[in-house]
């Protein structure tokens, strides 16, 4: 005889419902906007069908989503770096009104994308989950199945990395 699943698929709908859009905007941060309503989904489905595998006495469900999403992000790896390196080519976002506000959008872009491409997998991982996912160090360590301790080291190094691309950014402010 199997354990029933811990989330019916009632409340599994509740789930995705509450954590879906947190989700979408963590995948997008990273992969962008094409392809994060399918990672997205992706994350849900995955979830859905390891639904009796969700421990929660060993963590949070959405540090566990997270750590799905990071996953399917991590199989997104290469492209996630090219997007970074697109960014810091680009620059502006066209939603921007006026010359002068493209032209700080497109430098701003431009330096935190090449610093971004520069960091480690996990160092990425990690500032991104706080940065985009508003996760704490508990809840990425959950997420990535690494020690606080880790979350902490790995956040420190990212932050020196981005520290002189913010350091510029402030000065030409």
């Amino acid at each position: 005889m199997t354990a029933a699943p811990v989330l019916g698929t009632e409340q599994f709908t509740e789930v995705h419902d509450r954590h879906f859009a947190d989700i979408y905007r963590y995948v997008a941060g990273r992969l962008g906007a094409q392809v994060a309503e399918d990672v997205a989904a992706e994350t849900f489905l995955i979830a859905f069908d390891r639904r009796n595998t969700f421990d929660a006495s060993r963590g949070d469900l959405r540090a566990w989503l997270f750590g799905i999403a990071t996953n399917l992000i991590s199989r997104h790896r290469r492209k996630e770096a090219r997007h970074y390196r697109a960014l810091a080519r680009l620059g502006a976002s066209p939603a921007l009104e006026g010359h002068e506000s493209r032209v700080v959008a497109s430098v701003t872009v431009a330096r935190l994308g090449k610093a971004l491409s520069r960091l480690s997998a996990g160092e990425r991982d990690v500032l991104l989950l706080v940065a985009l996912g508003d996760l704490g160090y508990a809840e990425v360590a959950e997420a990535l199945g690494i020690s606080p301790g880790t979350v902490g080291s790995r956040l420190t190094r990212a932050r020196k990395k981005l520290t002189p691309v913010l350091a510029q950014e402030a000065s030409d402010e």
